[in-house]
């Protein structure tokens, strides 16, 4: 195992943790010898924080393209679109 020591989140045993080939995203997979659970040891974090969506949807208020946005943002134009049609009855709260 590594140098960084992984128990199982089902059974909590230490002993017995296995490499277990890779997610599709690169992370390590573990799998516990005794009750055959696999896991990811530290799995990465996906997506956008609640900030980058409120200020997307603002710029969307504001009269921004979708592809401005995702240029100014680091995000893609399809997410601000999706946010968009997700909150179609909220957009009001976002402008002021």
């Amino acid at each position: 195992m590594d140098k960084q020591e992984s128990k199982c989140p089902q059974c909590g045993e230490g002993k017995g943790q296995h490499r277990h080939g890779t997610t599709p995203y690169g992370t390590q997979r573990i799998r516990c010898a005794s009750c055959g659970k696999q896991y990811t040891l530290n799995p990465k974090i996906r997506g956008c924080s609640e900030e980058v969506k409120r200020k997307a949807m603002q710029l969307l208020v504001d009269g921004m393209s979708g592809r401005a946005i995702g240029r100014q943002l680091g995000i893609s134009k399809a997410n601000a679109y999706v946010w968009a049609k997700k909150n179609r009855w909220g957009v009001d709260k976002f402008a002021d």
